[in-house]
């Protein structure tokens, strides 16, 4: 059965294995164990008996905006809702601390909008996501992610 519980420290190691392909290829940025950790708090994962299948982030930008940062779900278990239970997770604290939208910036849009994110045009991201993490992008500065938003 798949749990779902906020990450700890000691869940650092496992994390960046899992996701060791998907920043190679630029589809995740690549964060160091240093931030992960600095930020440990904001990551929720997805684990199968002790073993973690996935995780996420929810980021704060400001009083009104989050974003939902780094997803990921082990290869195998891609299709049984373990992605969809992780960001429903983030939604629900997305709400339980007041904020007003859940910002995504994804090559996959069609599973976000199934959980009723709106796609918008990058210019119209809520009070300007904080550009410095772009830089750190293998694609930048030729963005082709999608952002969508989700209003709590």
């Amino acid at each position: 059965m798949i749990q779902l519980r906020k990450a700890g420290l000691r869940d650092i190691s496992s994390m960046q294995s899992l996701v060791v392909s998907k920043v190679s290829d630029g589809t995740i940025l690549a964060r160091s164990d240093d931030e992960v950790a600095t930020n440990i708090r904001s990551y929720m994962v997805a684990l199968d008996e002790d073993k973690i299948i996935g995780y996420m982030a929810l980021h704060i930008h400001s009083s009104r905006l989050g974003e939902i940062r780094s997803l990921i779900v082990e290869e195998r278990y891609r299709g049984k809702r373990v992605g969809k239970a992780l960001v429903e997770s983030a939604i629900d604290e997305a709400n339980n601390i007041g904020l007003e939208e859940v910002l995504v910036l994804t090559y996959l849009p069609k599973f976000f909008q199934k959980l009723s994110f709106k796609e918008i045009d990058k210019s119209d991201i809520p009070e300007h996501k904080i550009w410095a993490d772009c830089i750190k992008c293998l694609h930048f500065p030729i963005c082709d992610e999608i952002s969508l938003v989700y209003k709590v």
